[in-house]
């Protein structure tokens, strides 16, 4: 009888403890991090295709579980910072941007050069080392030599940038921010579907601040497609850092 509840203790135990597990992963998952796969180049080439990131979802604040409504706000996103966000247009699907303006901003972008609140944003040669296997890591029509590649220096977020060459780059404005929302754009800006399309982010929208690649690959398995194949992991992507936690 004494071995009998003994394991039926046991049993107790283990079954308490695995419940607590999920559910601290669940809490994790809901209020501080979570893992997004980046599944196109309109990020490049800052991000790449296959780029596995964790999301910080605790930086802006916490939510009620489900819902958009803030328990407590601690901050907003700022002018460069990269976001993950519920797309307005279908809230099923999530999108990853940089956000260029921030309520009340006055924004103009036009062939290719931003401008905000009538001032120009600085642009500099791009670093002598790029990240980029361009010809590979573009999965585009062209390779480098179709592209100008530069750095842009957005407040506290200076950034490489894409243009394509001989293209009618897309503009927009002059156009304001309105309060409580964000105007994003990709970094591959004549390769991006973002506010010049389909308009402003409701900051409601926001699911957290990109933080650093712990996973990247060249290609995918074969059958399971959603997997990284462990021949073609790019090893130099490892935590690279995206924003500082």
């Amino acid at each position: 009888m004494a071995e009998a509840k003994s394991k039926k203790g046991t049993w107790t135990e283990g079954f308490g403890s695995l419940v607590l597990a999920v559910g601290v992963a669940l809490f994790i998952r809901w209020a501080l991090i979570e893992a997004y796969v980046i599944p196109s180049g309109s990020m490049l080439p800052t991000l790449l295709i296959r780029d596995h990131i964790f999301v910080n979802k605790f930086v802006y604040g916490i939510r009620v579980p489900f819902k958009k409504i803030w328990l407590k706000k601690f901050k907003e996103p700022e002018r460069g910072e990269i976001i993950v966000f519920k797309w307005p247009k279908d809230e099923s699907i999530f999108y990853i941007k940089r956000v260029i303006g921030v309520p009340g901003d006055k924004i103009l972008y036009e062939d290719g050069v931003l401008t905000i609140n009538d001032k120009k944003i600085e642009t500099v040669p791009p670093p002598s080392q790029t990240p980029l296997n361009w010809v590979r890591d573009f999965e585009l029509s062209g390779g480098k030599e179709e592209y100008e590649y530069f750095q842009e220096n957005l407040g506290a977020y200076p950034h490489s940038t894409l243009l394509r060459k001989g293209w009618p780059h897309m503009s927009i404005g002059p156009i304001t921010v309105p309060e409580g929302n964000l105007l994003v754009m990709g970094d591959n800006r004549d390769n991006s579907s973002d506010s010049r399309y389909w308009g402003f982010v409701p900051e409601e929208n926001i699911i957290g601040r990109a933080m650093f690649v712990w996973l990247s690959c060249d290609e995918t398995l074969p059958v399971l497609t959603f997997l990284c194949n462990p021949l073609e992991l790019r090893w130099k992507r490892f935590f690279h850092v995206v924003h500082a936690p």
